[in-house]
């Protein structure tokens, strides 16, 4: 059987993939500002749409499993932080 992340790394992966829908989102709508949302010049912020959704169900998947794996610790801020507690890309 394959180790399974710890809680701390779960806070850890919880904060930087919180970080990250935040900016693919950030840019997904800067794209959609800039170009079409139709035709190839389109087809950047559609790739970036599905990115924040692949993150998304990533983040309610390692969720599930975080409260599986430890229900005594589990909370909702795991994959879910604050803002101010998330990576801050520069």
């Amino acid at each position: 059987m394959k180790p399974r992340l710890s809680f701390e790394e779960h806070v850890e992966m919880g904060r930087a993939l919180a970080s990250m829908r935040d900016e693919v989102q950030k840019r997904w709508i800067q794209l959609e500002n800039a170009y079409p949302r139709s035709g190839q010049q389109g087809v950047p912020a559609k790739k970036l749409e599905a990115a924040f959704n692949a993150l998304e169900t990533a983040r309610t998947e390692l969720d599930h499993l975080m409260f599986q794996e430890h229900p005594e610790e589990g909370t909702t801020k795991v994959y879910y932080p604050d803002a101010e507690d998330r990576i801050r890309f520069r």
